[in-house]
């Protein structure tokens, strides 16, 4: 059965307000999704459950389809099989919040948009230059707190480092908390001490929030330190479990001769 989910718009004004209720999201199942495009696969029978409470990292060789399952999750192409969104009850839930953290955002530097502006504007329908009022205020600053954050709500966006950008892009994909995270290669180019803080704060959120947490890596170290589980695609599912079971396994080591022995 094919289908195009409802797709994600971080824009969106419902992605304005932290909720204070829980959807009761268990997992989501992606079940047999295959991806075509001009008569290409770029997905074929994939199969792969996300729960709540694990981060979950998606990894792989370039090409192997990571950025298109991002996207049938994200509502944003269409596809074969299903992705169900299942309660503790084995309930399907018509919808749940999804938060996405790009790997880089294009924007103009020399806009004259702070932080504050930033978010604000994600947040409220009512135009940033006419006020920023109360109740979105506090919105930002909590989301911006979440984020470990919030010393760079008067920046100017252009003037942030890599790390304090990406900050603020998780700030924004918080709001409102959301039920499956999904984070694009959210600390490529960052530096060390960037990177953890970053993903900290994820493993932070994780534990108290509850959410399914999808991460797309390259970095072994961080696939290790920070994964409970690991799915190794190329056009398909070739291998999933824990980091350990994934970077030992035959087609991790066809797939990545060098970087396996690193891994292992």
């Amino acid at each position: 059965m094919s289908q195009v989910p409802t797709p994600y718009d971080p824009t969106h004004r419902n992605a304005g307000h932290l909720h204070g209720e829980h959807c009761g999201l268990c997992r989501i199942e992606v079940d047999h999704v295959t991806v075509t495009a001009d008569g290409d696969t770029l997905l074929s029978d994939v199969n792969v459950h996300l729960h709540c409470g694990q981060l979950t990292a998606l990894i792989g060789p370039n090409g192997a389809g990571k950025t298109t399952l991002v996207r049938a999750l994200l509502g944003q192409i269409p596809f074969s099989g299903s992705i169900r969104h299942m309660d503790e009850r084995e309930r399907v839930l018509r919808s749940v919040r999804t938060g996405y953290v790009p790997q880089q955002l294009p924007f103009d530097k020399q806009m004259p948009v702070t932080v504050n502006d930033f978010l604000a504007a994600a947040l409220s329908r009512r135009p940033v230059w006419s006020g920023i009022g109360k109740k979105t205020r506090a919105t930002v600053e909590e989301a911006l707190s979440l984020a470990q954050a919030e010393r760079l709500q008067n920046r100017m966006l252009g003037q942030l480092s890599g790390g304090e950008l990406q900050r603020v892009l998780l700030a924004m994909a918080l709001t409102p908390t959301p039920d499956l995270l999904i984070l694009d290669e959210p600390v490529s180019g960052m530096d060390q001490n960037g990177l953890y803080l970053f993903l900290d704060t994820v493993e932070a959120l994780k534990r108290s929030r509850h959410i399914a947490i999808l991460l797309v890596s390259h970095d072994w170290t961080l696939v290790r330190r920070y994964a409970d589980e690991a799915v190794l695609v190329n056009k398909t599912v070739l291998s999933e479990g824990t980091p350990e079971e994934v970077f030992s396994c035959e087609p991790f080591l066809e797939a990545f001769p060098a970087m396996g022995k690193e891994a292992l």
